[in-house]
């Protein structure tokens, strides 16, 4: 069993996506970052880092102990290798895909994020920092539209490179993009939202963003059986 802690962020539909491609069982672990969870004692020793996603994998390949992982493309690469899926075995294949994850990682994710953070969150807007980081994240989808010209996925078959991109492109609108600026970006994504592990994702976040229910003591119990598990 996997322990996911997660909040519905890009960051964490990856690893919803992922999982629910290679139905591993999971239980999420809600992280609400609005509320500071993500700076509990209990959750830093599992993510030192106090940023959603992290897992606790119960069941390790090798057995022992649980293995605790931290940040979206560790975590990734963790499952398709402890899988064997969404991962290629040929050493050049394999290059290709962790090529394009890290350049989400490095490039698309943080670019993204601060174009969120100063167009949508900041609480004064600097036009430099704006024009900065629209344009830069611009650049990013042609980059990636221009990967896409030729092939259907990032790197040949669908894989982790392709799950770490998706949640990113989600919010195009509020990057101020338009993806018919993008055409190969444009299908690409259209294809991917209507893979059925990428909608069951989605609606998982819908529900736990809408349930009516009270989970304070469930994420209590949840992140102190988890956690147990774990020594700093």
């Amino acid at each position: 069993m996997i322990d996911l802690y997660y909040w519905t962020t890009p960051n964490g539909h990856k690893i919803t996506i992922f999982l629910e491609e290679v139905k591993l069982p999971y239980n999420i672990i809600p992280v609400n970052i609005g509320a500071g969870d993500q700076f509990k004692p209990e959750f830093l020793q599992i993510s030192p880092n106090n940023r959603i996603p992290a897992i606790v994998d119960h069941e390790p390949v090798n057995g022992g102990a649980p293995i605790s992982v931290f940040e979206s493309g560790a975590i990734l690469l963790y499952l398709a290798e402890k899988t064997g899926k969404l991962i290629p075995q040929d050493v050049r294949q394999r290059v290709e895909v962790l090529q394009w994850l890290f350049w989400q990682m490095g490039g698309l994710g943080p670019m993204a994020g601060q174009n969120h953070h100063f167009s949508q969150y900041a609480p004064e807007k600097i036009d430099y920092a704006i024009n900065r980081y629209v344009k830069e994240t611009g650049r990013l989808y042609a980059v990636l539209d221009k990967r896409l010209a030729d092939r259907e996925f990032v790197a040949g078959d669908y894989s982790i490179a392709d799950i770490a991109a998706y949640p990113w492109i989600v919010p195009y609108k509020s990057q101020n993009q338009k993806l018919e600026d993008f055409p190969n970006v444009q299908r690409w994504f259209e294809a991917i939202k209507a893979r059925p592990a990428t909608i069951r994702a989605y609606e998982k976040a819908e529900a736990f963003k809408n349930q009516a229910l009270d989970i304070e003591k469930s994420r209590e119990l949840l992140f102190n059986q988890s956690a147990q598990t774990i020594k700093p």
